[in-house]
């Protein structure tokens, strides 16, 4: 993404029916049907509250992300063990690993599962592939609390390398097709997961556009998301934005430290967090995505590898505030008012990824001790 050198930088749906609450509790308490009473009504009034905390997109609870490209990582029992030690409910992985999956049957957590890059043209190509993934890899579990399957990430035409543009909207359909004939619908939301670079526009906010070159490949995703009720998932990484645009970003202004700023448009920013996240509401409210929600599905800050910015000091810094901000109801100045459903990465480091500063993004080192202090 490309932020302008403006002065300022430098100072720092959801809808349950009836129906569905009495066919629920038809199938599930036909005792109280016959009661025929007010007990009756009072229960279906409950039953309808905890389904729709069951579709709630905008949670307070902040999750994390789970690479496993580390060496000496703890086994995926013992990180679900830690996870749980440390109030961590949800759980983004990249994919259907099943050692994983098998740690995380009664666990509680509500999980991202990914579906590889390197699956999509297979998944894409007939929906009898996607329906075999989803029964290998989320029906053959009914124990795991799957929250989102997230088709591909950051697939962008801008750099088409593991997994095509072309494959990722079908691949979604199929998926979604697959999650619905299972009866899963209404619990799992089908989405992909995109970066920041897909904007062209980001300042102001209000402003926000998708580059030109990208827009045949998002306008449809967001409009079959609108659809459907599903979010838009996004990694937002506002180190490479930072160290990408040093001249025009206050490192405060990125770590949640600033005072605040006021846009030209009047518009009062506390953070670079929000003013990116408005810029890509704008930009898929311009498409038809009004109805869409953003889902974080990645930001962190790196504790080393990248010069005086990757520090422990830093990381801990932008991790705690951004805790503090996101499960806050301030949500961002275009859409006030909630909490922000995001994941942390990462939950280790990784040192098998390159460059250098992208080994560094754990909050927890191997031996399961925190690498600062951070509360969940």
């Amino acid at each position: 993404m490309h932020l302008p050198s403006y002065p300022f930088c430098k100072r720092g749906a959801q809808f349950v029916a009836h129906q569905v609450v009495l066919e629920y509790c038809l199938f599930h308490y036909p005792w109280l049907v016959k009661n025929n009473n007010s007990e009756f009504t009072a229960t279906m009034f409950v039953i309808g509250l905890l389904l729709l905390a069951t579709f709630d997109y905008t949670g307070a609870q902040t999750g994390v992300c789970y690479g496993r490209l580390g060496s000496g990582l703890p086994s995926p029992a013992d990180v679900v063990a830690l996870c749980k030690q440390n109030n961590i409910k949800r759980m983004r992985i990249y994919d259907p690993d099943q050692s994983t999956l098998q740690a995380l049957a009664g666990s509680n957590i509500e999980v991202i599962l990914g579906v590889p890059n390197t699956d999509l043209q297979n998944v894409a190509a007939s929906q009898d592939n996607a329906n075999n993934w989803v029964k290998n890899n989320v029906i053959n579990y009914p124990n795991v609390k799957f929250r989102y399957i997230a088709v591909g990430n950051e697939i962008s035409p801008l750099k088409c390398m593991a997994g095509c543009p072309d494959f990722v909207l079908p691949a979604i359909r199929n998926i979604f097709n697959a999650i619905s004939a299972a009866g899963l619908g209404n619990q799992i939301k089908v989405s992909t997961a995109v970066e920041t670079g897909l904007i062209g526009i980001s300042f102001p906010p209000s402003a926000g556009t998708f580059q030109p070159q990208v827009q045949m490949f998002i306008n449809p995703i967001v409009q079959f998301l609108a659809s459907k009720g599903a979010p838009l998932l996004v990694n937002v990484h506002l180190y490479y934005v930072y160290i990408n645009n040093p001249e025009s970003v206050a490192l405060d202004f990125a770590l949640f430290t600033a005072s605040g700023i006021t846009l030209p448009d009047g518009v009062k920013y506390q953070n670079l967090f929000d003013v990116i996240l408005d810029a890509i509401y704008s930009a898929i409210e311009g498409v038809g995505g009004s109805s869409v929600e953003i889902v974080v599905s990645e930001t962190g800050w790196p504790s080393d590898g990248g010069g005086q910015a990757t520090s422990i000091h830093n990381a801990r810094t932008y991790n705690n505030n951004l805790i503090k901000h996101v499960n806050g109801s301030s949500g961002t100045p275009r859409r006030p008012g909630k909490a922000i459903e995001t994941y942390i990465f990462n939950l280790f480091d990784e040192d098998q990824k390159i460059p250098e500063y992208e080994n560094h993004f754990g909050i927890f080192l191997p031996n399961k001790k925190g690498k600062y202090p951070i509360s969940f």
